[in-house]
């Protein structure tokens, strides 16, 4: 029998508010994971984005400081939630805005890229809730705006993404101002052995909750991959998003740069597009989204970084105009579709450079991801490096034809690039 909200033990408050935004089953993650932290267990949760993971850990927030009234102490938060990039700290924010409706509590929200003014005052005289970003939170930490002291609960939302930012030594950092007694809830998509040991160092006897193998990718998601030169990917995006059922993609880069180029190209040819990456202000990014929620742009062209946390509804297609080369950005990726019971389709062009990031991806999610051949643009000698035992991606290539040429020169320091390839033909 599918559990309630009420089952799961969460005030009539929260009730409320969950109701009258639609909420009525609670999703796995929200099952498993809201009775332990009510307990005031720790808890080590993997599962992927989209599951409901905010309203995993902020309703039992919420439940303890309607429940358990304390008096507010300067600088300081009763619950600190640490999350990699501002985008998805303003969705955690939104959340329990929207959970905590029908109660009064205070929350603050720090991120870089913008003033820090209007964020030191929100926490001058204390907050419950505080959602930030390592980065400036540590930052602020030093020039004694903050102080940890007080923090009952602490959660580590997209663990994993956070240490792939650099992040593992800010989050020790803040960890070490904060109480030994505190609850600590961990999130994480995958579960990499740093993260095991980031976890073994903060969690206190955790219950593990696993909603999904690491790195699966969701069930819903229609996938294919699409073989194709670098040089026809932009026409090609072009052909795929003329295509009526196209209603509101992500298009994903590796770079800023190109983002940008992308983006630029996709208005050139009438589609509506804006891009959002690093180098974008917090307000720029934040427009963006908002142009994309409301249905304004079409396609979000992103990097995987900014992409992080973003959860909006209605996403049809999620476009890897360029194949992520860590296989578990491809996880993350293609969840911002198929979110909410919706169905989604994940498309990945492929060039010759990129089927060696095809067949580790294949090999982390265990499937092979089904091609589509019936476009204008495809490309049949690409297609066919997929199966081949002996091919190898160009950059591997190059890679291994720079090793020869550096040993090459080390063994003759008076000879040039020049006298290697000249060498290397009379060697042929």
């Amino acid at each position: 029998m599918t559990a309630t909200f009420a089952e799961l033990g969460l005030a009539e408050t929260l009730l409320t508010a969950l109701t009258s935004e639609g909420y009525t089953t609670p999703t796995p993650i929200q099952v498993a994971t809201i009775p332990l932290l009510l307990e005031g267990r720790d808890v080590l949760g993997i599962a992927q984005t989209g599951t409901g993971k905010t309203a995993a850990f902020a309703l039992p927030i919420l439940q303890r400081i309607a429940t358990t009234k304390t008096r507010y102490v300067p600088r300081s938060p009763r619950a600190l939630i640490l999350t990699p990039t501002r985008e998805l700290a303003v969705q955690i924010s939104q959340g329990f805005a929207t959970y905590g409706r029908n109660m009064r509590f205070k929350r603050a929200l720090v991120f870089g890229g913008v003033g820090q003014v209007p964020q030191v005052r929100s926490l001058a005289n204390g907050t419950d809730v505080l959602i930030a970003t390592p980065g400036r939170l540590l930052d602020l930490m030093n020039q004694g705006h903050v102080r940890l002291d007080f923090v009952e609960m602490l959660v580590l939302d997209e663990a994993d993404r956070m240490l792939d930012m650099g992040f593992i030594h800010d989050v020790k950092r803040i960890a070490e101002r904060m109480p030994k007694t505190r609850q600590t809830l961990l999130f994480s998509a995958t579960m990499p052995k740093s993260v095991e040991e980031l976890a073994a160092g903060l969690l206190n006897n955790p219950e593990r909750v696993e909603i999904t193998p690491a790195a699966t990718t969701v069930e819903r998601i229609e996938q294919k991959v699409l073989f194709v030169t670098k040089e026809n990917k932009r026409p090609l995006l072009a052909q795929v998003l003329k295509h009526h059922d196209v209603k509101r993609a992500i298009v994903f880069t590796r770079t800023k740069h190109g983002a940008d180029r992308v983006a630029e190209q996709l208005e050139k040819t009438g589609v509506s597009a804006q891009a959002i990456h690093g180098n974008k202000t917090q307000s720029a990014r934040q427009k963006a989204l908002e142009a994309f929620r409301r249905g304004d742009v079409r396609a979000l062209v992103a990097t995987d970084i900014a992409a992080r946390g973003i959860d909006v509804d209605g996403i049809t297609h999620v476009i890897n105009f360029e194949l992520p080369n860590e296989p578990e950005s491809y996880v993350h990726r293609i969840g911002r579709t198929a979110r909410a019971g919706a169905d989604g389709i994940a498309l990945s062009f492929c060039d010759a450079e990129e089927v060696g990031y095809l067949k580790t991806i294949e090999r982390l999610i265990r499937q092979s991801i089904p091609s589509h051949d019936d476009h204008a643009y495809h490309a049949e000698g690409i297609a066919g490096m997929r199966h081949s035992t002996s091919a190898r991606p160009a950059q591997k290539r190059q890679g291994q034809a720079n090793r020869k040429r550096q040993a090459y020169q080390g063994a003759n320091p008076g000879k040039s690039s020049a006298n290697y390839k000249g060498d290397k033909r009379k060697r042929a």
